[in-house]
């Protein structure tokens, strides 16, 4: 491993992460004149959002927002982007910080046209984690359509075989270099946002609703896979079982949130992510049922009231005032049975659905992953600001559960308080 020593870049704001948040902090810093790091462990920028199908509050597209903020970051010197980079250390005081940033090699440098022949000469498939693994894809592969920076990955898994060579053979522009290694930088930076994002709560530790054991319980953030036009089913909303049609599903809310075993907090927009994708599931099946079993049910604000409202009056949208205890599965029809209390009525619910959807919540990545800096958390692993002290800031999820809009916001407050502590 090679290190090469960056010169300080005196007045220099480091954002960690490249999701919403993280561009949009880099980009409101970037724009008013200051340098920016944007650092990113994935190959791409986007995010969590570079997932969805559909993002609140106008149902966009992921393209929507992100296309025009990938645009001003190739439009403005003043950032610049580290892709396949994790931070390993950050040591100093406000105004003064040393990085240590470790770059992971990509396999392909600049001169990739993202023609594809590199994707077509492999022969080796790997798991889609953008797909949560619901498909594979080749060793050699674009992360997906709008991936930013447009530039192929080879799989560390392929290099040093056969199908490796293949992929360099193919290459008509000598964009394959097989030869890379990992190597360190090091960066000084006045101060650091840290929006390092969200994670799915893993849906296996929840062990009486059934994911992982059978095929057709699903999380959301795979639901909103399956919907989108790029996903593993080309837009269409699927039983993984048997690729049917669904004519009756079940949303579980709070899977996993609020429940002292595991995510004691209410993820903030979780409600309002199942009633989107109930309409996901009414525009392609509108004969389909839909359930919803809740403990709450929270909109927070009057435009989400409003879609609440909206979705209240479909006659083939039920909802139940219940928390799930339990599912069970027909071995022979693969069909799922939720049970609940209905604690309204006292009643005992044995729902049976074709598919079953987990609200699963948000948890912060930095409750699975420690970063390596001086910072305060929750005992959530939300990062806790220190506004007196200044100098690192967390932003967006990596603060708190919140939606794109509010993690926007929060990004550019987190701006301007990186541009202060510069300031100071």
């Amino acid at each position: 491993m090679t290190v090469d020593k960056q010169a300080p870049a005196s007045g220099s704001i480091l954002v960690v992460g490249g999701g919403i948040s993280g561009l949009t902090t880099a980009l409101e810093a970037a724009e008013v004149g200051y340098e920016v790091f944007l650092v990113e462990k994935n190959p791409y920028l986007g995010g969590r959002v570079a997932q969805l199908n559909q993002y609140f509050p106008k149902l966009c597209p992921p393209t929507c927002g992100l296309e025009i903020n990938f645009r001003r970051i190739k439009d403005n010197p003043n950032v610049k982007v580290l892709t396949l980079a994790e931070i390993e250390k950050v040591d100093g005081e406000p105004g003064n910080y040393e990085a240590t940033i470790r770059l992971n090699p990509r396999y392909v440098n600049a001169n990739c046209t993202c023609c594809g022949e590199c994707a077509s000469a492999c022969q080796t498939e790997v798991p889609n984690d953008f797909n949560f693994g619901m498909d594979k894809i080749k060793g050699a592969y674009l992360p997906h359509e709008m991936a930013f920076p447009s530039r192929y990955v080879l799989s560390p898994r392929i290099i040093g075989t056969e199908d490796a060579k293949r992929c360099k053979e193919a290459c008509k522009y000598d964009a394959i270099d097989l030869d890379m290694e990992p190597r360190t930088i090091s960066l000084n930076v006045g101060s650091v946002v840290w929006a390092t994002g969200w994670e799915p709560y893993d849906a296996t530790r929840i062990d009486n609703l059934g994911f992982g054991r059978y095929q057709n319980i699903v999380t959301n953030m795979m639901v909103e896979r399956l919907a989108a036009p790029n996903g593993p089913t080309q837009g269409k909303i699927l039983r993984p079982s048997d690729d049917k049609a669904p004519e009756s599903v079940v949303f579980v809310q709070c899977a996993g949130s609020r429940d002292e075993n595991h995510l004691p907090y209410c993820s903030y927009i979780c409600c309002m992510a199942s009633l989107k994708q109930a309409t996901y599931i009414r525009a392609q099946y509108p004969d389909a049922k839909i359930y919803i079993f809740y403990i709450d049910l929270r909109a927070p604000g009057q435009r989400y009231e409003k879609f609440y409202n909206k979705i209240k009056e479909d006659e083939n949208v039920f909802f139940v005032k219940g928390k799930v205890a339990e599912v069970s599965e027909d071995p022979t029809t693969k069909k799922i049975t939720v049970t609940a209390e209905n604690t309204i009525t006292g009643e005992k619910i044995h729902q049976e659905a074709d598919l079953v959807v987990l609200a699963t919540g948000m948890q912060p990545t930095a409750a699975n992953t420690k970063l390596p800096a001086n910072l305060r958390f929750s005992t959530d692993g939300f990062i806790v600001n220190d506004y007196d002290n200044g100098g690192m800031f967390g932003a967006g999820c990596a603060n708190k559960p919140s939606d794109v809009v509010s993690a926007n916001q929060n990004a550019t407050g987190m701006a301007l308080k990186a541009i202060q502590t510069l300031k100071k």
